[in-house]
């Protein structure tokens, strides 16, 4: 017997958009897959996985879209400004990636 693989459709329904912000703001990075089976969701910041299980700052919200309170921003530290990328795996099917979005804090 042959296998027949159905087309299972896996892709992004929002997806992050370029935000300007001020220093001590929240911004929320927009990101939501649609799949049959939940996909899970992490962020990528400058290439590199967010870690957002010991972060205080920064959460995933249950559709899938970045919180970041309290943007930092400061002459030396700039740990918010960056690149961010939306990251949807789902397991038995694989992995999409998001536009990337540019997060800018405003200077005063």
């Amino acid at each position: 017997g042959s296998l027949v693989r159905t087309f299972t459709p896996f892709y992004f329904l929002v997806e992050p958009m370029d935000i300007l912000s001020v220093r001590g703001a929240s911004v929320v990075m927009n990101c939501s897959a649609y799949c049959e089976t939940s996909p899970k969701i992490e962020w990528k910041k400058d290439g590199t996985f967010l870690n957002l299980v010991s972060d205080d700052r920064r959460q995933l919200l249950p559709d899938g879209s970045l919180l970041i309170n309290s943007v930092v921003h400061s002459k030396h530290n700039k740990p918010d400004e960056g690149y961010y990328q939306c990251v949807a795996t789902v397991e038995s099917l694989g992995t999409i990636v998001s536009r990337t979005a540019k997060l800018t804090v405003a200077g005063k």
